[in-house]
């Protein structure tokens, strides 16, 4: 049996966010229990020229939610990026899963050779949906859940490889 673009996009999507969530829950745990203030890990960066925790939850429930609207066909619908909190980024996780289940397989399912075009600030990137779901939208969406990972560890919390992977 062949693996589809759904079962490549979607279900990978909202696990790994269950995952992220899951990881936020640890963080605020951790800044209550040390008496850290959740602004200066959801403000955290790995680099002084790195956008910091908040950024990449954005941006990887933006990669999800886009792929999976990109994919289908679809309207993608649109956060303001204004998330200051721990439960506020937990809200933006849950919303962007709630929109992906209610993306079907039906939608997604052949869309290999669907034209997807990204605006990249003055540039247009061009694919069909299966390279752009393979080498640019998981890719994306990998990347800032690690980096999320990674400046939540970075800043002590205490995380490891299982609570990315999750129960295998």
């Amino acid at each position: 049996m062949s693996l589809s673009m759904y079962q490549a996009s979607v279900p990978v999507f909202i696990r790994t966010l269950g995952q992220l969530s899951a990881i936020l829950d640890k963080a605020a745990a951790y800044a209550e229990a040390k008496k850290i203030n959740p602004q200066v890990l959801i403000q955290a960066r790995l680099a002084p020229d790195m956008l910091p925790l908040s950024f990449q939850i954005q941006t990887a429930t933006d990669t999800a939610k886009g792929c999976a609207a990109r994919l289908a066909g679809i309207e993608m619908p649109s956060y303001a990026d204004t998330e200051a909190s721990f439960p506020e980024l937990k809200a933006r996780i849950a919303k962007t899963v709630t929109f992906l289940q209610g993306v079907s397989a039906a939608q997604i399912d052949s869309s290999e050779e669907r034209n997807i075009v990204l605006k990249m600030g003055s540039r247009e990137a061009r694919f069909l949906g299966q390279a752009y779901l393979l080498t640019f939208a998981l890719p994306n969406f990998y990347f800032h859940v690690t980096t999320a990972y990674a400046i939540l560890r970075h800043n002590g919390v205490d995380i490891g490889k299982q609570d990315f992977l999750g129960n295998l």
